[in-house]
C-alpha cells in the first residue's frame, strides 16, 4: 500500500513539472499586439498610438502607467500650430554707399548736360553763335527761360573779364555757377526726429504715377539705414492695391503699417490712427501717403486739408513732400504750382532723374516754388533714392 502511494506522488510531480516547462515554452506575442504594462527592461518598443490626421507621435510611457490620450492630442497640436520662424528683415544701404552710387548713374543719365555746355565754353572763340548754342542747351535741360539767361549772363560775364579756355579752368567756372544756381544754402535737412514728445509726422503727396507709394516706403528704408523708428500710414484709399504695397515696403524692413481693410475708407481716419500709433510706439517719424486724384483743385484741397487738421488734433504736421516726376519735365513744374497752392509744400522728392537729360529741371522747381528739392530717385532698386546736395549734383553733371 505504501509503494501505490509513493509511485502516485511520484507520477504527479513529473506530471506537473512537465505541464510547467510546456508552459514556459509559450510564443511571445507579435510586435505591436503589446497592450500590457511594459518593464524598464523589456527589450520590446514601445507602442505607437495613431495621432489625429493620420500622422504618429511616439510617447514615453511610465513605468507601469499607460499615457494618457489627451496628451498624445495635446502633444500633437503644439507639433501643427507652431509658429514659423520670423523672416529675416533686410538691411537697407547706408547714405554714403548710396549717394556714391547714385552719382555714377546721375553722371550717365545727364552727361550730355555738362558735357555740352563745358564744350561750348571750351571753344577757341567763343561767338554770339556759341553763346546762342548755350542757350539753347540750358533751356532743353528744362532749366527754364529766367534762370537760363541768368546763368548765361554770368558765364558770358566772367569768360569776358578772365579770358580763359583751358579744359580745367572752364570746369570750374562752369561748376561754381551751376551750384549757385541750385543754391546750396537751402535746408535740405528731412524733419526725422521726435519733438516735444511726440514723433516727427511727413505728409507725402503727388499725383499718381510719379511713383509716390513706392517713394514712401522707400524713404522708410533711408531713415531706417539712420536707426529711426518709422510707421506708415496707408491714407491712400482709393487706389486698390497702395495700401498692400506699401505694407510690402515696410514688412521688407521691419516697419508697421497702418491701413484700412476698407476700399475707400476716409483717408483721414486712417492718418490719423498712424500718428496716433506712431505716438503709442514713441516712434521717430510717420510717414503718411496721401491718394493722387488731381480731378480738379477743388477736391484736392478739401481732402489734403482735411488730412491736415485731422493729424493736427494729435500733432503737428512737420513736412510736406511733393513727389515729381523729372521726366515730366515742364508738366511736373504745373503739378507742383497746384499742390503748392493747396499745402505748405516743404520739400521736393524727384523721382526718374535717371530718365532724363533734363538735369535742370531741379533749378526750374526751387525757383517756381522756393523749396528744396531734399530727395532724388535714380532707379527702380529699393535703395535708389537718397539725400540731394547741390554740390554732388553738380559735380555728376559735369564728370568726366
Amino acid at each position: 500500500m505504501e509503494i501505490v502511494l509513493i509511485i502516485s506522488v511520484v507520477l504527479a510531480l513529473l506530471v506537473g513539472g512537465l505541464i510547467v516547462g510546456l508552459l514556459d515554452r509559450r510564443p511571445a506575442p507579435p510586435k505591436g499586439s503589446y497592450q500590457g504594462v511594459r518593464d524598464a527592461d523589456d527589450p520590446r518598443p514601445a507602442p505607437r498610438h495613431a495621432a489625429p490626421g493620420g500622422s504618429t507621435a511616439v510617447l514615453e510611457r511610465p513605468e507601469a502607467e499607460e499615457a494618457p490620450v489627451d496628451l498624445v492630442e495635446q502633444e500633437v497640436v503644439e507639433e501643427v500650430e507652431a509658429e514659423p520662424a520670423a523672416p529675416e528683415l533686410e538691411r537697407p544701404e547706408a547714405a554714403g554707399s548710396r549717394l556714391a552710387r547714385l552719382r555714377a548713374r546721375l553722371l550717365k543719365s545727364n552727361n550730355v548736360f555738362g558735357k555740352g555746355l563745358l564744350a561750348l565754353l571750351s571753344r577757341d572763340r567763343i561767338d554770339e553763335d556759341t553763346w546762342d548754342e548755350i542757350e539753347e542747351t540750358l533751356l532743353m535741360a528744362d532749366l527754364g527761360t529766367e534762370p537760363t539767361m541768368e546763368l548765361v549772363d554770368r558765364l558770358k560775364s566772367r569768360v569776358t573779364v578772365e579770358g580763359t579756355r583751358e579744359p580745367e579752368q572752364v570746369r570750374e567756372l562752369l561748376r561754381e555757377e551751376l551750384v549757385a544756381m541750385v543754391d546750396p544754402s537751402m535746408d535740405r535737412r528731412l524733419a526725422a526726429s521726435r519733438r516735444d514728445g511726440r514723433p516727427a509726422v511727413t505728409l507725402v503727396v503727388g499725383v499718381n504715377g510719379v511713383g509716390k507709394t513706392t517713394t514712401v516706403g522707400k524713404l522708410a528704408r533711408v531713415l531706417v539705414a539712420e536707426d529711426r523708428d518709422v510707421v506708415l500710414g496707408a491714407a491712400d484709399t482709393f487706389r486698390a492695391a497702395a495700401a498692400e504695397q506699401l505694407a510690402t515696403w515696410g514688412a521688407r524692413v521691419g516697419v508697421p503699417t497702418v491701413r484700412s481693410e476698407k476700399e475707400g475708407a476716409d483717408p483721414a481716419s486712417v492718418a490719423y490712427e498712424a500718428v496716433a500709433e506712431g505716438i503709442r510706439l514713441e516712434a521717430d517719424v510717420v510717414l503718411v501717403d496721401t491718394a493722387g486724384r488731381l480731378q480738379n483743385k477743388s477736391n484736392l484741397m478739401d481732402e489734403l486739408g482735411k488730412i491736415k487738421r485731422v493729424i493736427e488734433k494729435q500733432a503737428e504736421v512737420d513736412e510736406v513732400l511733393l513727389v515729381l516726376d523729372a521726366t515730366t519735365g515742364q508738366n511736373g513744374l504745373t503739378q507742383a504750382k497746384v499742390f503748392a497752392e493747396v499745402v505748405d509744400v516743404t520739400g521736393i522728392v524727384l523721382t526718374k532723374l535717371d530718365g532724363t537729360a533734363k538735369g535742370g529741371i531741379v533749378v526750374a522747381i526751387q525757383r517756381q516754388l522756393g523749396v528744396p528739392v531734399k530727395l532724388i530717385g535714380l532707379g527702380e532698386g529699393a535703395d535708389d533714392l537718397a539725400p540731394f546736395t547741390a554740390e554732388g549734383f553738380v559735380d555728376a553733371l559735369l564728370a568726366d
